[in-house]
C-alpha cells in the first residue's frame, strides 16, 4: 500500500506540472492559454494526493507526518484545497500564478522519500548536472539584471523626488521602462531557477537518495527560489509595482548571492 501511495503521489506531481507551465507562461510570456487545463489537471492532482495520504495513513495506523517528505506532502495537499476553494468562491485565479508552482515542488519533494534506481549511464548523469548548472547561472544572471534595473530605479525615483539634475543620472530610463524591466528579467529569474531547482532535487535524489534533504546549501537554494516565488505572488495578487517590487528584488538578489556562495567552495565559512 506504501508503494501504490508513491505511485499516486507521482501522477499528482506530473499534473502539477501543468500548472507550473502555466506559471512560467504566464510570467514571461502574459499568456493564460493553459489556465483551463492545469485546472482541471490540478484538480485530479489533489484528488491523487488525497488517495496519497489515505493510503499511507492506512499502511501506517496514524496521520503521516513523521518526517519532511509526509509533512510537504499534506501541507502541498492543505494548500491545494485552499486554492481551490479560493478560487471556487471568489475567483481569484491570479493566485494561481503562485501556488501551481509551490504545490509541484513540495509534491516533488514529498515523493521522493522512496529511492529509484541509479543513473543507467554516467554520461546522463554528467549531461543532466551541466543542465542543472547552466540553468542556474542564467537565472542567477537574470536576477543580477533585475538588481542593477532596481538599483537604477530607486536612484531615478530619488532624483524625481528631489528634482536633482545630474546629467548621468538624467540618462537613465524612465521609472515606467524600469520597473518592466525588473518584473521580466525576475520572471525570467524565477523560470530558469525554478528549472534549475527541479534538475537539481532529482539529480541529488537519485545520486544520494534522501541525504540531500538536510544539505545546507539546498536549503538555501529553495529558500532563494521560494523568495523568487514570494515576489512573483506580490506582483500578481497584491499588484507590488515600483520601490517596493526594487527592494524586494534587492532582496531576492542578496540571497541569491549567498547561495552562489555557498556552492561556490565557501560553505566551510558559511556554516561553521
Amino acid at each position: 500500500m506504501v508503494e501504490t501511495s508513491i505511485f499516486w503521489l507521482r501522477v499528482a506531481t506530473v499534473l502539477y506540472a501543468i500548472g507550473l507551465l502555466h506559471s512560467m507562461m504566464v510570467v514571461v510570456r502574459r499568456s493564460s492559454i493553459l489556465y483551463a487545463t492545469a485546472q482541471i489537471t490540478f484538480r485530479v492532482g489533489v484528488i491523487l494526493q488525497a488517495v496519497a495520504i489515505v493510503e499511507l495513513a492506512m499502511a501506517y495506523g496514524r496521520i503521516p507526518v513523521d518526517n519532511v517528505y509526509e509533512t510537504l506532502c499534506l501541507g502541498a495537499f492543505l494548500i491545494g484545497l485552499v486554492y481551490l476553494f479560493v478560487d471556487w468562491r471568489y475567483h481569484f485565479s491570479s493566485t494561481g500564478v503562485a501556488l501551481f508552482p509551490l504545490v509541484f515542488l513540495m509534491t516533488l519533494v514529498s515523493a521522493m522519500e522512496r529511492p529509484v534506481a541509479t543513473w543507467p549511464d554516467v554520461r546522463l548523469r554528467d549531461a543532466w548536472l551541466i543542465v542543472h548548472i547552466i540553468l542556474v547561472l542564467a537565472g542567477y544572471a537574470a536576477l543580477l539584471l533585475t538588481a542593477v534595473a532596481s538599483v537604477f530605479y530607486l536612484i531615478q525615483e530619488r532624483r524625481l523626488k528631489t528634482k536633482s539634475s545630474w546629467t548621468l543620472i538624467e540618462k537613465l530610463p524612465p521609472l515606467a521602462t524600469l520597473d518592466n524591466l525588473i518584473v521580466s528579467s525576475m520572471g525570467l529569474g524565477f523560470v530558469l531557477l525554478t528549472l534549475g531547482v527541479i534538475f537539481a532535487v532529482t539529480w541529488a535524489f537519485i545520486e544520494s537518495g534522501t541525504r540531500w534533504i538536510s544539505d545546507p546549501s539546498v536549503d538555501l537554494s529553495l529558500a532563494t527560489w521560494a523568495l523568487v516565488l514570494l515576489m512573483i505572488f506580490l506582483r500578481a495578487s497584491a499588484g507590488w509595482r515600483g520601490r517596493k517590487a526594487a527592494m524586494m528584488a534587492l532582496t531576492v538578489v542578496g540571497c541569491a548571492a549567498l547561495t552562489w556562495a555557498a556552492h561556490a567552495g565557501l560553505r566551510p565559512v558559511l556554516f561553521r
